[in-house]
């Protein structure tokens, strides 16, 4: 699930999924937003492959468990390698 498999190509792997999610956080956003954006960026890019909004949750977790997004008052926020503490 993580990474692909011969089950999950590698656009739908968590981790690709996550490194998307992580493209479209250029400014703060609404899971919402975040969630169209990501969409839109996926169908810009000729992705075939279906990504459900659960599947695009777990590739938040994914970024969440890696310290690399946070969520602070409604929005998420793509926290950068350099930030040494929390943005909110």
């Amino acid at each position: 699930m993580i990474t692909p498999t011969k089950g999950i190509s590698p656009d739908r792997s968590l981790l690709a999924v996550g490194a998307q999610i992580s493209m479209v956080l250029s400014h703060p956003m609404t899971v919402s937003q975040a969630w169209s954006e990501f969409r839109s960026r996926r169908e810009e890019l000729g992705h075939r492959s279906p990504v459900s909004f659960e599947w695009f949750v777990l590739g938040l977790d994914v970024l969440y468990s890696l310290g690399a997004l946070e969520l602070c008052d409604g929005l998420l926020i793509r926290r950068r390698s350099d930030a040494a503490s929390s943005q909110c």
